[in-house]
């Protein structure tokens, strides 16, 4: 019984006091009232499902989309026109016949919004079998693609690799061959560390500060998945948002967009809990994040266009784009 007592308090000092502690401190990032000045720079973005450009869509859904936009700070929309295949390589006439009807469509219905190309792949070593960005080939060939799709008629590359590990130098190193396209270049990014080193964990899950800074250093945009974070509680999550937002602005230089995701769909399982990551508490932690900064080039992107409802996208524009 004694040794049976003396495992439980190591457990409950390993393990539960710091999370705990932890608990704590993200309710505490929840805390107060956002600033009246923390509101939409109109450089915020949306994700859009494949149906843009395989032939799903028609021209009364594109004026449907450009009137939700309307009354909103989205200027870029991501639009998957992917995947790519593990070696690179991208099947255009397969995969995304209609992209260049699309981007006249949008361009004439909603001027002034930018259209990219979002394209990614499961990576190695997280996933197995996945594109392995280690290999210049690949790398080569993933460049190639993305030109391809800028002959589509797209205003830039949006990249999707998941898992990237923390430290990858091939995930640098494709950056640096796409900035050579001389497109605008932006990247769907995992969360950073907050806690315990967990990016230097198997689960791929988490960046370091300090690599998030090496990429935002190499595109224009940087977009935080700021989702699928397993808090069960909405407090926690908004306060979750708060802090990423504030690593994130810390590192992300004064050059490149910083941009942090709204969850606008339904989950309900270990990694999303539906009822606490919410719209509203994504939108109100990142503008406790965002705080009193001036910084213009910030912005907030929903994912994604096919799950979110009326009331994503209401919550979305109450708690962003309405003044105060």
């Amino acid at each position: 019984m004694k040794r049976f007592l003396r495992i439980a308090v190591i457990v409950l000092l390993v393990l539960v006091v710091p999370l705990g502690a932890y608990a704590v401190s993200l309710r505490v990032h929840f805390a107060g009232d956002p600033s009246t000045e923390a509101r939409t720079r109109n450089q915020d973005a949306f994700w859009l499902g494949h149906a843009w450009v395989d032939g799903r869509k028609t021209a009364a859904d594109v004026t449907a989309l450009a009137q939700q936009l309307l009354g909103t700070g989205i200027r870029d929309l991501y639009v998957h026109a992917g995947p790519l295949e593990h070696d690179g390589t991208l099947p255009l006439a397969k995969v995304s016949p209609r992209a260049r009807w699309f981007v006249d469509a949008v361009h004439a219905a909603a001027p002034g919004v930018r259209v990219q190309a979002w394209l990614g792949d499961v990576v190695q070593p997280g996933k197995d079998p996945g594109m392995n960005l280690d290999d210049p080939a690949v790398r080569k060939r993933v460049v190639a693609s993305a030109a391809a799709v800028l002959q589509q008629g797209f205003e830039g590359i949006h990249y999707d690799f998941e898992p990237v590990r923390s430290g990858s130098k091939g995930y640098l190193a494709v950056l640096d061959e796409t900035r050579t396209l001389g497109a605008t270049l932006s990247v769907a990014a995992a969360q950073i560390d907050t806690l315990w080193y967990l990016h230097a964990t198997p689960v791929d899950k988490w960046w370091s500060q300090d690599y998030f800074r090496q990429v935002a250093e190499r595109v224009n945009q940087i977009a935080v998945m700021s989702y699928d974070t397993a808090l069960p509680l909405e407090s926690l999550y908004g306060g979750y948002v708060a802090k990423q937002t504030k690593l994130a602005l810390e590192v992300t230089p004064p050059t490149t967009d910083l941009l942090m995701g709204l969850p606008a769909y339904w989950e309900n399982n270990a990694a999303h809990w539906g009822h606490a990551e919410t719209v509203t508490a994504a939108v109100r932690g990142a503008r406790l994040g965002l705080g009193t900064s001036t910084r213009q080039n910030f912005g907030l992107a929903l994912y994604v266009d096919f799950a979110a409802t009326d009331e994503h996208l209401a919550a979305y524009r109450d708690g962003w784009c309405v003044a105060p």
